[in-house]
C-alpha cells in the first residue's frame, strides 16, 4: 500500500534565539507512540518484553508493585509510583513477584480500544497490579546521541522526586485508563510524551558535574549556545569564525574547546546535524531535494548529494525510495 506524504514540520530559523540547548535537542528526539496499554495483571503474573530495535520502552506503575528483570542488571522493585524507561528496547521481563513464571507479550489475550490503545487483563487472580506500558518510537538519526548515553533502565519514583510531577502525571494516566473517557487514548499518548522528556530531563540533571562528552558540551555556557545556534539554524551559512563571534570567543579557542568536549570539530558536528534533518524530512516531506538541500544549507543539490552520502552512507534518494517501498 503507498505511504501518504506528507510535508514535514519546517525548521524554525525564524523563532526566537533559545537559551536552552537541552530543550533543542529534546525537541529534535521526535518521539512517536506506537502503542499504549493498560495492563490488570494478578498474582501469579509475569510478561517477558521482546527486544524491539528502535523503540523506547516506558512502564508506568499506577497501582501495586512489580519486579523488572533485565539481563546483565540486577532485578528492580517496581512500586506503586514509579516509571521505568528501557531506552534502546532491550528484551525484558515484569513479575509480580521474583520467581513468578513469565508468558510472551504477544501470547497474552488483549483487548483493543484504539489503533494504538489496548487493554490487558492477565494472572492468577490474587493481588492485582496495573501497570500503563508505552512504546514510543524516536528518530533514529536525532536521538542517537541522547539515547546511546542513556542508562540501560532509567527508574524514578514519586516519593524520590521534587514538585510532585511525577505522581500527579501518573494519576492522571491511571484516571484515563481507568474511566476510557472519549479522548482518553490522546490524552493518554500525550502524558507518556511528557513523562519521557519529564524523565531523560531529571536523568541529565542527576548527572550534572559528572557528565563528559557531548551532555558536558550541552551544559557548557559558550559551548552549548553555539550548539543551539546550529540546531535552530542549520541552514545559515556557519562558518567557526562567525559561530564564534556569536558566542564571545576566539575562533581558535572556540574550536579547540568544541573539539575537546564534543570529540569532533565544529564543521563535522554541523554536518552530521544537516544530514541527519535531511535525512528526517526526506522520509516525512515529498519536496523536491533542491529544497531540502537548501533548506539544511546547502545551495548546491550536488554538494548535498555528496556530503549526505558521504555522512549517511547512500545517496538521498535511496532514503526517499525505502521510505516509500
Amino acid at each position: 500500500m503507498p505511504k501518504v506524504q506528507m510535508t514535514a514540520p519546517r525548521i524554525a530559523s525564524d523563532l526566537p534565539p533559545s537559551t536552552d540547548p537541552f530543550g533543542e535537542v529534546l525537541q529534535l528526539l521526535q518521539l512517536t507512540g506506537v502503542l499504549y496499554c493498560n495492563a490488570e495483571l494478578s498474582d501469579p503474573w509475569g510478561i517477558e518484553i521482546p527486544e524491539l530495535p528502535g523503540v523506547m520502552n516506558v512502564e508506568v506503575v499506577t497501582s501495586g508493585h512489580c519486579w523488572l528483570e533485565l539481563d546483565g542488571q540486577a532485578p528492580i522493585f517496581l512500586p506503586e509510583g514509579s516509571i521505568a524507561l528501557i531506552p534502546r528496547g532491550k528484551r525484558h521481563l515484569l513479575r509480580g513477584n521474583p520467581g513468578d513464571k513469565t508468558t510472551p507479550l504477544e501470547a497474552i489475550p488483549i483487548e483493543r480500544m484504539g489503533d494504538r490503545f489496548e487493554i490487558m487483563h492477565f494472572g492468577g487472580g490474587g493481588q492485582t497490579t496495573e501497570v500503563t506500558y508505552y512504546g514510543v518510537r524516536f528518530d533514529p538519526y536525532l536521538a542517537e546521541r541522547l539515547i546511546g548515553l542513556l542508562p540501560e533502565i532509567l527508574h524514578l519514583r514519586t516519593q524520590a522526586t521534587d514538585g510532585g510531577w511525577l505522581n500527579s502525571t501518573i494519576r492522571f494516566i491511571a484516571q484515563e485508563a481507568r474511566q476510557r473517557l472519549p479522548g482518553s487514548e490522546t490524552v493518554i499518548t500525550r502524558l507518556a510524551d511528557i513523562l519521557v522528556i519529564q524523565a531523560i530531563r531529571t536523568w541529565i540533571e542527576s548527572v550534572r558535574g559528572q557528565e563528559h562528552g557531548w551532555i558536558a558540551a550541552l551544559h557548557d555556557r559558550q559551548i552549548g549556545k553555539a550548539m543551539t545556534l546550529m540546531h535552530r539554524q542549520p541552514e545559515r551559512d556557519w562558518r567557526v569564525a562567525s559561530l564564534a563571534r556569536e558566542i564571545g570567543m576566539s575562533r581558535s579557542g572556540f574550536s579547540a574547546r568544541f573539539s575537546a568536549l564534543v570529540g569532533e570539530s565544529v564543521l563535522q558536528y554541523l554536518t552530521g546535524l544537516r544530514m541527519q534533518l535531511a535525512h528526517r524530512e526526506l522520509r516525512q516531506s515529498s519536496d523536491s531535494l533542491a529544497k531540502i538541500a537548501e533548506r539544511v544549507g546547502y545551495h548546491s543539490e550536488s554538494a548535498f548529494n555528496r556530503a549526505f552520502k558521504r555522512v549517511m552512507g547512500m545517496p538521498p534518494g535511496a532514503v526517499r525510495r525505502d521510505y516509500k517501498d
